[in-house]
């Protein structure tokens, strides 16, 4: 790999180099979070199947009702299970207010946390509440779901913004150096295809996507994304022959030859950045659009939990 491409790869990490220790660190912790939140709300709903299709005047004749029912031995702890993943939703807006916490790991790693807790606090809140949601919980839980539907899509709108190492957005003369540097390194390369490496760079004209609607530039952004998934894979396949086709799944999968895989590194992260660029003030504008939803629904759901709790305690249900 040339300097130019490490240096471009120290700007914005992973597009082009492998990620670094603390980042494949940091995947590995996510992967088994991922899958002990999937696997504790798959048990419950397995356990509780029988229970949760029942109607509300056939569940207390149930023997899982004095476990499930919200007051009940697993329902209790699956609310404060929501609360506690309630609360630690909100240390990531916190993060920006206490220097302290600011200190402790990175922006980008809070926000996949962040998001981890905004996935899963749904499920454990309407376990809690037996898959009824009446009154004021249920105005919580399906408020708190808007919230969690819109923290995938403001993700998304995070990582299409490119940024530094610092988390500081990157500057339009920045990012073009390194799209340039991407573009020597792919003319330098002599294993792609012409024709294949023109489709995968191939972008609408950008006069056309600043007429754009910004409902359909959004969905058109994620459907380059997974455009750009089949050329690469093409790539791969025009390179293969015989087992190794089908050891990558026709070339949805990396390869072992180390330099192939190099220059189709370098031709998905220019393809990819070329189409940041082009949205860059699109995505730029959706995200603080976002970020005014966003905030009053969670403060809502905050509000509408904190007098749900409170009721609990006052009507004696604790």
């Amino acid at each position: 790999m040339s300097a130019n491409a490490t240096a471009a790869a120290r700007i914005v990490p992973g597009v082009v180099s492998a990620p670094s220790n603390g980042e494949r660190s940091h995947r590995r912790l996510m992967l088994a979070l991922y899958t002990v939140a999937i696997a504790i709300n798959l048990a419950i709903f397995i356990y509780g199947f029988d229970y949760y299709k029942l109607s509300a005047m056939d569940r207390p004749f149930s023997p899982k009702h004095h476990l499930l029912r919200p007051s009940g031995t697993i329902g209790i702890y699956l609310g404060f299970l929501g609360v506690a993943l309630f609360l630690g939703i909100f240390l990531y807006p916190l993060r920006k207010h206490w220097p302290w916490l600011a200190t402790i790991g990175s922006t980008r790693h809070w926000l996949d946390i962040h998001i981890l807790m905004g996935l899963t606090a749904p499920f454990i809140i309407a376990f809690h509440s037996t898959l009824k949601f009446r009154g004021i919980a249920g105005m919580a839980f399906w408020i708190m779901f808007a919230v969690s539907a819109s923290g995938v899509v403001g993700r998304y709108l995070y990582g299409q913004i490119p940024r530094k190492v610092t988390t500081a957005e990157l500057s339009m003369k920045e990012l073009h150096e390194m799209q340039e540097q991407l573009g020597q390194q792919l003319s330098a390369q002599n294993l792609l295809p012409e024709a294949d490496l023109r489709a995968l760079l191939k972008l609408p004209n950008e006069q056309w996507v600043k007429r754009l609607p910004i409902v359909i530039a959004i969905p058109y952004m994620i459907a380059l994304d997974m455009l750009r998934m089949f050329r690469v894979a093409r790539l791969r396949r025009h390179a293969l022959r015989g087992v190794a086709l089908l050891s990558t799944v026709a070339g949805f999968l990396p390869t072992r030859h180390r330099e192939l895989e190099r220059a189709i590194q370098a031709a998905s992260a220019e393809a990819s950045l070329s189409k940041r660029i082009l949205f860059l003030s699109r995505s730029q504008k959706v995200f603080h659009m976002w970020h005014v939803v966003h905030k009053p629904f969670s403060y809502a759901f905050a509000v509408l939990a904190v007098i749900h709790i409170a009721l609990q305690f006052v009507l004696g249900y604790f």
